[in-house]
This record gives structure tokens, sequence and C-alpha cells, in this order.
């Protein structure tokens, strides 16, 4: 029994202390000011603001003295001399200048151009090796060409003459092809543009050189007054280099030209330079080219 008194007796103690300590702090919150918390948040708005004054009065006195210096500037400009006035570029009359440029050789239907040729033989001739050019390439005739394309018109003579055959108007087309314009049948601007693109790329100092004397031109072959010339079927094209024409019919050529037989060669294209007379800036699409061209119809 005194051991269970012991223990109600602690128990009793404890529950007191905890009593007391509960009681005094509710008697503390009764006591608290209740406008406490308000005037706090006033006190820290206040304070808040007051930064926020101090913060614009700075900006303030920043503008003005910004301001002062524009006002400063505008003194400086107002004292300033005025400007002289800007001089007018003299007007040029267009008559009056001189055309240092000639004119090209001949234009063709289509628009396609030749460039002027330069005076002076620009290009070391070297004699011809004929047989080793236009092997396996053959040229077609014009009894080839007029079956294959029809007849480019129906009269010709020594000079250009627009194409008037429907069927051969179609298939031509004007392109600017490696630096020069040319109107000729459309896969053989395709054929030509191949083999520009791998002379820029092999033999570039050539490419560079390369122009032309015409491609597209219903005549006859000069020094003929009955056979009609490949060209007129745009199937053919004289090349120039340094815009300087190879020498007709004297068995000799410019190196250069050599080094185009290949590649046009290679390409199924036949070398003036093999014509009895020779004509070495002459190239034009061989026969086997241009059948295989039929056949596929590109023609």
């Amino acid at each position: 029994m005194n051991a269970i008194a012991a223990i109600v007796i602690g128990m009793s103690i404890i529950l007191a202390a905890v009593i007391f300590a509960f009681v005094g702090n509710l008697l503390q919150d009764t006591e608290r000011d209740p406008n406490a918390g308000k005037i706090d948040r006033l006190t820290q708005q206040l304070a808040q603001q007051d930064s926020e004054i101090r913060g614009l009065r700075s900006e303030l006195n920043t503008l003005k003295g910004q301001m002062a210096d524009v006002g400063g500037r505008v003194m400086e400009l107002e004292k300033a001399p005025p400007p002289e006035p800007a001089q007018t570029a003299p007007v040029i009359n267009p008559q009056a200048i001189q055309q240092t440029e000639p004119s090209p050789l001949f234009t063709d239907q289509f628009g396609g151009m030749a460039p002027r040729e330069e005076e002076g033989n620009l290009t070391e001739p070297m004699q011809l090796a004929k047989k080793r050019f236009n092997e396996n390439v053959i040229r077609p005739t014009p009894a080839v060409l007029r079956q294959i394309l029809g007849e480019p018109r129906s009269t010709y003579s020594t000079t250009c003459a627009p194409v008037t055959n429907p069927k051969l108007l179609h298939a031509l087309e004007t392109r600017d092809v490696g630096g020069i314009r040319l109107t000729m049948i459309r896969p053989a601007l395709d054929s030509l543009q191949q083999i520009m693109a791998r002379l820029k790329k092999e033999e570039p100092d050539i490419y560079a050189a390369i122009g032309t004397a015409g491609a597209l031109c219903a005549r006859y072959v000069r020094g003929s007054a009955k056979s009609v010339s490949s060209h007129a079927w745009g199937a053919a094209v004289d090349l120039t280099l340094k815009k300087n024409l190879d020498n007709m019919g004297d068995n000799s050529t410019q190196f250069g030209l050599v080094v185009l037989a290949e590649f046009f060669n290679e390409a199924g294209w036949y070398w003036g330079a093999g014509y009895s007379r020779e004509d070495s800036m002459h190239f034009e699409v061989g026969e086997a080219l241009l059948r295989k061209w039929a056949a596929e119809g590109k023609l």
C-alpha cells in the first residue's frame, strides 16, 4: 500500500506542475496587446516604402544629370556653323560615253551570243595528228540529221537564218554553259555541260580560256553553196581559246583545242579537225550519240 500511495502522490505532483504551466501561458496570452501584430506589419510596410522612395530619388538625380548633358550638347550644336550643302553628282549623257566593248559576232534568233575576237594569236599553233582523234566517232551527215531532226528551214544561204521547223524548234534550248550562252538541241547542251564540268576540274586554265564563235546557225557549210552545216540543227558549236579563232584549213591547231578534242571525243562528239578541210574549232554531236538520244525520246 505504501508503494501505491507513493506512486499516486508522484503523479499528482507532476500533473499539478503541468496544469500550472498551462494556466501560466494562458494568462500571458490574455494579457498580450491585440494590436501588436498590426503595428509590426505597418512598421515593415513603412520601411519598404522608405527604401523605394530613396531609389526613386536616386533615379531622378540621374535623369537630371542626363538632361543637363543633352542641354549642353544642344547649345553646342546651335552655336556651330551650318553644314555645307551636299554636292550633287553631275548628270552624264549616256550618248557621250564611248563604247569600249565591241559588239559580238552575231546573236542567234534565241539570244545565243558569240564573244568578240581579240587581235593577235594568243595560243600556240601545233601540227595536227588527225589519226589520234575521232576514233569510233562518226560525223552525222546532213541526211542523218534530216532523218532525225527534220529540215531546219526551206532555204539557205551563206549567212545565218532562223530555224522554222516546228519539231526542231521544240528540241532547241538556249542556255549558259561554262560561261558562254548557246542555243543547241537540248541533249547536246546537257552533254556539253558535263564536258565543261569535267574540263573545269581537270583543265581549269583551258576551261577559263574557252569562248565561242557560235552554235545555232542555219546556213551552208563555209565555202559551199549546197551542203547544209550541222550548225543549222543546233548540233555543233565552234569554240575559241582566249577569244582567238583558229585558222581554218591550215592543218594546224591551237594546242588547247587538242586537249578539248580528247574530252569531246570521249563524250561521243566529233572534232572538226578530222574534216578534209581542217576546222579545229568545230565540235559536233557524233552520229551514234545523236541516234541514242533519238531512241531515248530526247529529241
